[in-house]
């Protein structure tokens, strides 16, 4: 059988409960057109809870033998609106704890996630290091260091992040120390700040990266 809950109505208007004349109403049901306070209505026991939390208002509507639903007009739309639930406080509290130890689960599972994806950034970047440091046996070792870890860098978009990067490719690896030459080596920046295009100044420091290159390559 499907239930139907009362309907609560937070007024826009001050008004008054029709059998015991209290007021001003902060919420009430109707009945045969008169508003009736919540105490009247044998509703006042319960507690509000606002809408906006979705698993909280579920548990606690499923954990509450009675339960109303908060609603109010809206002049502009012309409907009445959800504004939320009245529920017993029992059952509100109950819902709280498990949407509480949901939270912590979830934090826990994000915690571990962070730390297996921080284990594989450093694993890549060592990986990478490594395999810089074979192909350019005479890089500095602090240098090779830098290189890695500004090419796997997460969320870079950088060679070290691609899957050739992550591959080892000897190419996406040669390319990412070559563009650390070139902005670290070479008069490759100072160029651009002067106005100097892109292609231009990639042109004429090539000599100098195949250089450093050059020499890096030997053991």
């Amino acid at each position: 059988m499907d239930l139907v809950a009362p309907v609560v109505v937070e007024p826009l208007k001050r008004r008054r409960c029709s059998e015991c004349r209290q007021g001003p109403l902060e919420r009430m049901i109707v009945e045969f057109n008169a508003p009736v306070c919540l105490d009247c209505a044998d509703l006042g026991h319960l507690v509000f809870l606002r809408r906006g939390n979705t698993a909280l208002t579920r548990r606690a509507r499923e954990a509450s033998s009675l339960w109303a639903v908060v609603v109010r007009h809206n002049r502009r739309r012309t409907r009445y609106e959800r504004q939320g639930l009245l529920v017993e406080e029992a059952a509100l509290a109950r819902a709280e704890t498990a949407c509480l130890a949901d939270a912590e689960a979830r934090a826990r599972r994000r915690a571990r996630d962070a730390a297996r994806r921080a284990e594989r950034d450093v694993e890549v970047t060592a990986a990478l290091e490594a395999e810089i440091l074979r192909l350019f046996p005479s890089c500095p070792a602090d240098r090779a260091a830098d290189i890695a870890a500004h090419a796997a860098q997460k969320g870079s978009g950088r060679v070290g992040r691609t899957a050739a990067g992550r591959a080892l490719d000897r190419g996406a690896v040669t390319a990412a120390v070559r563009a650390a030459v070139r902005h670290i080596d070479t008069e490759y920046d100072s160029l651009l700040m002067r106005g100097v295009p892109r292609h231009q100044a990639r042109t004429r420091v090539a000599p100098a990266i195949e250089a450093v290159l050059r020499a890096w390559r030997r053991a």
